[in-house]
């Protein structure tokens, strides 16, 4: 999941092109998700979790909006967000199906060793393992460690434990809007009325998402 999902969006936007594009084409994993869960786990999903789906993609569009450039998008980039969202559709539905009970522990540092074994010589050979130490790197850093892969990881297994994939997944819309909370927290970068629709609208479309399977 680190190797794929991160691995392949954050270096489709090295390669130019733009994070509101690269977190719309990972958004769609709810979408595939639970297209996947119906068609190889016999998974039921219900009218409103398949409406709410769809309002929930629709509203992190609406967030994202202003970052969305196309002019740098190329088959390159495009072929890696690809990869990175089939990547962390196969390996959610694995881990729904056959690792539901895995250790948190033993999870983790199968991930992290998976993505040192494949990053460490790609960052060798292509960029001479050269570090410019700064604040904001250092920053990235713990932001990617902690709260990304320790925290928001472990999560999600927890989550799967326990609820169906698409309901679980359905909460993925939820991290641009978070985004959103950091930037003004962080930056003080207002969001404007487009952003503040998409995130009613994402809300909306991840409770259908979530209590419509519940209350079935």
């Amino acid at each position: 999941m680190h190797v794929v999902q991160l691995g392949g969006s954050h270096y489709a936007q090295y390669l130019g092109m733009s994070a509101g594009v690269a977190a719309l084409i990972i958004s769609c994993q709810p979408l595939l998700t639970a297209v996947a869960a119906v068609t190889f786990m016999n998974e039921k999903i219900h009218k409103g979790q398949w409406i709410g789906v769809m309002v929930g993609l629709a509203g992190v569009a609406l967030v994202v909006w202003h970052k969305v450039d196309v002019r740098e998008v190329g088959a390159a980039s495009l072929a890696c967000t690809a990869i990175a969202l089939a990547g962390v559709t196969a390996a959610t539905l694995y881990q729904k199906t056959f690792a539901a009970s895995a250790s948190l522990k033993a999870a983790s540092l199968v991930q992290f060793a998976v993505a040192f074994a494949a990053f460490a010589p790609l960052a060798a050979a292509v960029e001479g393992f050269k570090i410019v130490f700064s604040l904001p790197l250092a920053f990235s850093i713990v932001f990617l460690v902690i709260f990304t892969s320790l925290l928001g990881v472990s999560a999600l297994y927890v989550l799967l434990r326990h609820g169906e994939a698409t309901r679980v997944t359905g909460m993925m819309y939820l991290p641009p809007l978070i985004a959103v909370a950091l930037e003004l927290a962080m930056f003080g970068v207002q969001p404007d009325a487009l952003m503040l629709a998409g995130i009613v609208v994402t809300c909306a479309g991840v409770a259908m998402t979530v209590w419509s399977g519940r209350r079935s």
